[in-house]
């Protein structure tokens, strides 16, 4: 009975034991052979005709040479290494071992693990196929059918088919290059995450983002934090942008930049696209364009803006409550068309310009300038010209016609001719301001001289009608010409009136790219080898580089720090 309960005890152990630990592992080989004064407790397995075979739980294993502990179920295999895990993964190495007991196996010099989708080469790899990953920290490369894929650093999970790449990755494929510190790829759809400074550069663009999405088949993703995309001769910025490569075509939502380099134009608006091979772009929500000149800033707002043609030959078109201001000039129109080599300024559909006090009005107007020095040339009015100036103390001085021709000079207009049925009705001031009498004329022609925007002279031509009334004579009802129309009140003083007036606009929630997942360490588990391994317990530590650091979901709250009253 004592010997049966012993036995009992013994068989219970053993088939414990066995259990525990697994399948064991089985083995083939042409040679076998001990050597226990330099492999205690070891098999030593040699290739003759046929490799050495080992399989365990769904892995197989050829090697030239193995030596094979058998009671712990680990081998370490030598030469021509191959391994194999059903019909997706084969890896082959100069040196592999294997451990049964936790399906821990490392490989080392010239390692090449295939899968259906792509290639995997480094150094040194581990591999841990209870959770099926794959990881390495000394250099690897990664090729697929579309890119190859460098890094220190990577983690190969291989349900997902997914790669975790971390320090200096570099994607290599024809078309483009992407470096990245942090990169999160989908070998079966191509799909790269970016996380960290990234640019992704080719022949025609460079794109920068520091969380972006990429897709390596289609060549296009979005990219959401700090995003920029540089083109030969625009930057487009925002905070999301959507980027097409093969077509040229990129769209910004909310707080977009434009900056064209050649041009020293600014764009800035909310919501933009840009047609690289039309060498064009569209923008809306309250788009903002600022044009350099030499002495001055062209500013010209509205619902949209367009902006067409090649380098040098631009044309901007505002239309829909169009606006334009600089420093001595602003004006509106139902819409504003220019074009940079012409230098021709259009206001079209009741236009209204202010040049220093005086109002102009018109069908339509025109503004010139100097194509060399970007500076103002000259202004045309066509049909119904205008022109009104508040007196100093009451009323109004006012000049009409058919058509108003002006010149200007550093920017300020000095002589305007007013010619086809004018009219002028001016308030007469002697030298101390007391009004003399107001000045009614009629006239084939009439030249205007400014000095500082201030009329100094008029001056009359052909078949002169003038007669100058005491102001008490003066009919009320005449002190206005036939379709005075007086709106000093829209007059833009400063860069802000550009959008005064104007609805807000409500930016939409950019929803982003989501934090990158934050993994268990790979040797979680596995902190003690084999004593017979050739690697050593701290190589199973993890290092600062190989942790994702934790990106705050939300931005840290700032404390304002009250001034201090003591002195």
């Amino acid at each position: 009975m004592k010997y049966l309960l012993l036995f009992i005890c013994f068989t219970f152990s053993t088939s414990a034991l066995f259990a525990q630990e697994g399948k064991k592992i089985d083995y083939t080989s042409d040679r076998t052979r001990v050597d226990e004064e330099k492999y205690p407790d070891a098999t030593i397995l040699q290739k003759v005709q046929n490799q050495v075979y080992f399989i365990h739980e769904g892995i197989e294993v050829w090697c030239d040479r193995a030596i094979f502990y058998q009671t712990d179920s680990f081998f370490k295999a030598y030469g021509n290494v191959r391994m194999k895990q059903g019909d997706t993964v084969n890896m082959t190495s100069k040196y592999a071992e294997y451990n049964g007991n936790t399906q821990f196996a490392f490989a080392s010099e010239d390692v090449v693990l295939t899968t259906p989708s792509n290639k995997l080469t480094t150094d040194s790899l581990f591999f841990n196929r209870v959770k099926q990953e794959a990881f390495y920290r000394t250099g690897g490369k990664v090729q697929d059918s579309a890119s190859t894929i460098t890094s220190i650093r990577g983690r190969y999970f291989m349900n997902q088919e997914k790669f975790s790449f971390r320090q200096n990755v570099k994607v290599r494929n024809p078309e483009y290059d992407i470096d990245t510190e942090f990169l999160d790829f989908y070998s079966e759809q191509g799909h790269a995450y970016l996380y960290g400074p990234s640019t992704i550069t080719s022949e025609t663009s460079v794109v920068y983002c520091e969380r972006g999405f990429y897709d390596t088949r289609k060549d296009n993703g979005f990219f959401v934090k700090n995003s920029k995309v540089d083109y030969e001769n625009r930057k487009l910025e925002g905070d999301s942008i959507y980027f097409d490569r093969p077509t040229g075509f990129a769209s910004a939502t909310n707080n977009i930049k434009i900056t064209d380099t050649i041009n020293q134009s600014l764009i800035t608006g909310h919501y933009a696209e840009v047609f690289r091979m039309k060498d064009s772009l569209f923008i809306t929500k309250n788009p903002l364009a600022a044009i350099k000149q030499e002495k001055d800033s062209v500013y010209i707002a509205s619902d949209t803006l367009m902006v067409t043609g090649e380098v040098e030959d631009r044309n901007i078109n505002a239309f829909y409550d169009a606006r334009i201001y600089k420093s001595d000039l602003s004006g509106k129109a139902d819409s504003i068309h220019s074009n940079e080599r012409t230098g021709l300024t259009q206001l079209i559909r009741q236009p209204i310009l202010w040049s220093g006090e005086s109002q102009i009005t018109g069908d339509t107007i025109h503004l010139i300038s100097d194509t060399e020095t970007d500076e103002l040339d000259s202004l045309k009015v066509f049909f119904n010209s205008f022109m009104i100036q508040k007196d100093t103390i009451e009323g109004y001085n006012q000049i009409k016609g058919k058509e108003l021709y002006g010149l200007f000079e550093d920017n300020e207009i000095y002589e305007v001719d007013v010619i086809k049925n004018t009219e002028s009705l001016f308030y007469v001031r002697g030298d101390d301001g007391e009004l003399i009498g107001i000045n009614k004329s009629l006239s084939a022609k009439i030249k205007i001289l400014f000095e500082d925007q201030e009329i100094v002279d008029v001056i009359y031509y052909t078949s002169v009608d003038s007669d100058t009334y005491p102001s008490s004579q003066f009919p009320e009802n005449e002190k206005k010409l036939k379709n005075f129309n007086w709106r000093g009140d829209e007059r833009l003083l400063e860069k802000a009136d550009l959008f005064k007036g104007r609805d807000s606009i409500i930016l939409p929630k950019i929803k982003g790219i989501e934090d990158p997942e934050i993994y268990d360490d790979f040797f979680e588990g596995m902190r003690t080898l084999n004593t017979n391994s050739t690697l050593k317990d701290s190589t199973l530590r993890p290092t600062q580089e190989d942790e994702v650091p934790k990106v705050p979901k939300k931005s840290p709250k700032l404390k304002a720090i009250q001034p201090s009253n003591e002195q």
